[in-house]
């Protein structure tokens, strides 16, 4: 696995969190209370479900973003180097990882926005992917994140634009869907009624 790249999104605007939080409010800078009971940036838990990560560790951030020193500085306190791309486009910030790490030999994506996600989770999924094979989390029947991405699948991201994820390429097939006992891969903050 330590041939593989952990690619955490957070590139985009979050607005609805901001419509409601207040302008320049950014929800991966709040805090909210982490698996192990700790109270901790949305972000800062994210990139904990990590720590035992042998791989890679890339976060993408949108470049001016609310709170950019912040972020970068969280993701270099927890061995990732940080990407800053000029779009909120979760297809723009896949392809620029992708091409950042394109000698990985595959990429687990991952969402700034989902704190909740067991630890062992990546690694799980991690284990159930191949060269020409994605694997996705499957939490009572609903697929989640993180989702790895085997390494034949990196023209295909490093292609993507705009808004559109990967989402199209796993309908294609070629997809381990694994069972998980892991709600978190299902649970992201949208609204700041989502840190209770």
């Amino acid at each position: 696995m330590s041939d593989l790249c952990a690619v955490v999104l957070a590139a985009g605007y979050g607005r609805r969190f901001a419509e409601q939080a207040g302008v320049g409010a950014n929800k991966l800078l709040a805090t909210c209370a982490g698996l192990d009971g700790s109270r901790r940036a949305v972000l800062e838990h994210g990139l904990l479900t990590f720590r035992d990560w042998p791989g890679e560790r890339l976060l993408v951030l949108r470049r001016g973003c609310v709170g950019q020193a912040q972020l970068t500085e969280l993701a270099a306190r927890h061995g990732f180097d940080s990407l800053l791309v000029g779009s909120d486009g979760m297809g723009d910030s896949l392809s620029a990882a992708v091409r950042a790490r394109a000698s990985a030999r595959g990429w687990l994506v991952a969402l700034g926005d989902m704190p909740w996600v067991r630890n062992d989770t990546p690694l799980r999924v991690a284990g159930g992917m191949s060269g020409d094979r994605a694997c996705v989390p499957v939490y009572q029947g609903q697929r989640g994140h993180p989702v790895g991405f085997g390494a034949a699948f990196g023209p295909a991201l490093a292609a993507l634009r705009g808004d559109q994820g990967g989402r199209r390429l796993l309908q294609e097939g070629r997809v381990n869907l694994l069972e998980v006992d892991d709600p978190g891969v299902l649970r992201d903050v949208d609204v700041p009624g989502d840190l209770i």
